[in-house]
């Protein structure tokens, strides 16, 4: 028997004689993704108890996996004596390079049975000592890999007699810690992780090391580079995976992102091949920008009549919003269902309840869950996410200015918020792809599929003190199903793509609900979102395509304000109501008295004047550097007129107590009002038709005296602002 060892220790040590053996009795998305990897590199795999029901007991509460020793135990029976055998674990299990360095590492030991190694012991802390002791690396065995020959692998589980419940690595540990066994069967430890890196109890020892197209995972312990990474317990083992072995790479990029899709790009619009999706919309918080949220819904590019809506709204503030939206275009869905605030439904029971209005509908292929924060700039998301194919994904969207997104790289020890080292690279789009994350929020889209089965719990969102999405996540993930492995990988991956740029989500922090349109207060929390709703979409040409017009001599005219930015600014004015009566006295301005007075209200007594103030640093400023160099704006006095033929049709000629002045138009002649304008006395020049957000600028002393037109008809509004340096 020995002669016959030393001469298959240099014969059979070869790529046609390796066998990789092991149990999957369900396919999952970590079995795909071993798979994968061992195709990669050309790796026979024979999978054991494929089918057959687990009964190996549930690793998350005991110790298990003695079905596993039977069913191999059985394939021994039946393999040939001259093969190797590697038996690894394959739902959180990869490669990371190929079965020539395997064997060769393997023959290396000079040993007929080579165990992976674990930091810490497990399950029974008592055979600690019975351990051998090495002069470097682990001393614990670990069962989640080993590689043998077929002989020595048999005699070693000669033995068993156990239940399928039973610990395999108590089985395994208590051969090795015997001497007489361990010295007959001839079993070491990979002590300094040469073949196996056993991620438990190890996370910091591991980093990524790219080098030709390849990325290994580096032991920084021991300095070595494993062949077969795996991640039993809770680990970064989905962060490796999202590179090794080229997975990603600096080179190519993402190698698999195109892999595996569902085209949608042959479907004709409204075709009911494309798959029905339920819509989850959640309001659950004070929010600002609500309708826009809806106005971007109705674009997204995706035909309506497969679409179901489940409106989920706990803020009376916004019912407007909402019913309006409905009333304007609910029909064109295929249905819509609504919890409005008087149902009183508590946030947890609304997202189940949106679940189920996909599960149990037997058309729904997708629930796609979108909080009311998202913004979604991309009008394809739906369809690229789709069209990814991915059990959960969520398409990257950012806090403006910020590195906050809706997902997280990693998991800290006790399940929270950690940093990836890959993090900042994906957020800021050095690294793109299609990345396995633990944790999802604000946005996602799930395969129907997975209702039916894996998430088949009707409540999803509960877990502790967790809040909503970790709950959710946190189920996804640890869920246990009875599957070898289950209790550390279910085999629900969760994935974030930012292969596209999607949009990015609101701060709701210190929104107030005390105005009438609160969004026009968001010019500081979210300042993207108020310059595409209140800033002219002609804005940013005013330089690059010299849209500022000269109608006087050093009067410039330019596009400012949105039509929506008016209509606000007059409305909220409105229900302020306090206009002034045109007086001289006025109590509201230092001194006490206004030489030329008009009909007004001041931006102060809006408590507008902080947010007034970052728009013409924001956006008039660049302009009236340009035109008046040396100047810099800072506004004395702000304020709205309002002119009737009733009440103040006209202002009679003066000089503005300005440096310069902002005269900006909120509403449309002809359309609102007749007559109206402003005429430049010393050059007989008027501006008769004011458009609608455009703002004129001009010299307020000494040489631009001047005089308000009559309005003779309806009402006209301007927004004044007199600025001095």
């Amino acid at each position: 028997m020995r002669k016959w060892q030393r001469s298959v220790n240099i014969r059979l040590l070869t790529f046609s004689n390796l066998l990789v053996v092991t149990v999957a009795t369900k396919e999952t998305d970590g079995f795909r993704r071993f798979m994968r990897s061992a195709r990669h590199f050309n790796y026979t795999i024979k999978v054991l108890g494929r089918g057959e029901p687990w009964k190996g007991g549930d690793y998350m509460t005991e110790p298990g996996g003695g079905q596993k020793v039977r069913l191999l135990k059985a394939g021994l029976q039946e393999m040939e004596e001259d093969k190797v055998v590697l038996f690894i674990d394959s739902y959180d299990v990869v490669f990371a390079s190929g079965p020539k360095e395997l064997l060769k590492k393997f023959q290396q030991t000079r040993h007929k049975v080579v165990f992976s190694a674990e930091t810490l012991i497990w399950p029974d802390r008592h055979l600690e000592d019975k351990h051998p002791h090495f002069r470097e690396g682990k001393r614990f065995l670990g069962s989640g890999g080993f590689i043998g020959y077929v002989p020595n692998l048999k005699e070693m589980v000669a033995d068993w007699t156990g239940e399928d419940s039973d610990s395999d690595q108590l089985f395994f540990t208590k051969i090795y810690i015997n001497p007489e066994k361990r010295k007959s069967i001839n079993i070491t430890l990979d002590n300094r992780c040469r073949m196996f890196h056993n991620l438990h109890g190890s996370l910091d020892e591991v980093v990524l090391k790219f080098e030709d197209g390849q990325v290994r995972a580096r032991n920084v312990l021991y300095d070595t580079l494993p062949v077969v990474i795996h991640g039993n317990g809770p680990t970064k083992i989905n962060y490796l995976s999202n590179y090794i072995p080229t997975v990603w790479t600096f080179e190519t990029g993402c190698s698999v992102c195109l892999e595996d899709l569902r085209p949608l790009s042959g479907l004709k619009v409204g075709c009911l091949e494309y798959p029905l999706v339920v819509i989850g919309i959640f309001i659950q918080q004070p929010t600002p920008f609500v309708s826009v949220f809806f106005e971007t819904l109705l674009k997204l590019e995706y035909p309506k009549n497969r679409l179901k809506l489940f409106i989920y709204n706990q803020e009376q503030h916004h019912e407007v919003a909402v019913s309006s939206f409905l009333k304007d275009h609910g029909k064109e869905y295929q249905d819509v269902k609504v919890i409005g605030p008087e149902e009183n439904m508590d946030r947890v029971a609304s997202r189940n309840l949106g679940l189920d209005m996909c599960r149990q509908d037997k058309d729904c292929e997708y629930f796609f869950s979108m909080d009311i924060e998202v913004v979604l700039k991309n009008k394809d998301t739906l369809k690229i996410l789709i069209e990814q194919n991915e059990p959960i994904i969520a398409p990257m969207i950012t806090r403006e200015g910020r590195l906050w997104t809706n997902f997280w790289g990693a998991l800290s020890a006790d399940g929270y918020y950690a940093r990836s080292e890959d993090y900042v690279d994906i957020v800021q789009g050095r690294r793109v792809g299609v990345w396995n994350v633990p944790y999802l929020t604000k946005v996602y889209l799930v395969k129907a599929s997975l209702l039916h089965e894996e998430l088949s719990n009707n409540d999803l969102f509960s877990s502790g003190t967790l809040d909503l999405d970790m709950a959710f996540c946190h189920n996804a993930r640890n869920k246990v199903i009875l599957t070898p492995f289950a209790s550390i990988f279910q085999g629900v991956f969760m994935y974030v793509t930012n292969m596209h740029t999607f949009g990015r989500m609101l701060s709701t922090e210190n929104y107030q609900m005390s105005h009438l349109h609160n969004d026009l207060w968001q010019i500081f929390e979210n300042p993207k979102d108020w310059e595409e709703r209140y800033i002219h979409e002609n804005y940013t040409k005013i330089m690059r395509d010299k849209l500022i017009e000269t109608p006087c001599p050093d009067v410039y005219w330019f596009p400012l304000f949105s039509d929506i930015g008016c209509d606000h600014i007059v409305q909220e004015m409105e229900n302020f109501g306090q206009w002034s009566g045109g007086r001289n006295t006025d109590t509201r301005i230092q001194g006490g008295y206004e030489n030329v007075p008009t009909i007004d209200i001041h931006m102060t007594q809006i408590n507008y004047e902080k947010e007034w103030q970052k728009l013409l640093l924001d956006y008039i400023a660049p302009i009236t550097e340009t035109m008046y160099p040396g100047y810099y704006t800072k506004f004395d006095l702000a304020f709205v007129v309002r002119y009737k033929p009733d009440e103040q049709p006209f202002l009679r000629p003066h000089h503005d107590a300005s440096t310069f002045t902002i005269n900006i138009a909120l509403n449309q002649k002809v359309l609102d009002y007749q007559g109206g304008g402003c005429r430049f006395i010393r050059y007989n020049c008027s501006v008769e038709a004011p458009r609608k957000g455009w703002a004129l600028m001009h010299p307020g002393r000494l040489t631009h005296y001047h005089e308000g037109l009559r309005t003779t008809a309806g009402t006209r509004y301007i927004a004044v602002s007199f600025v001095d340096p």
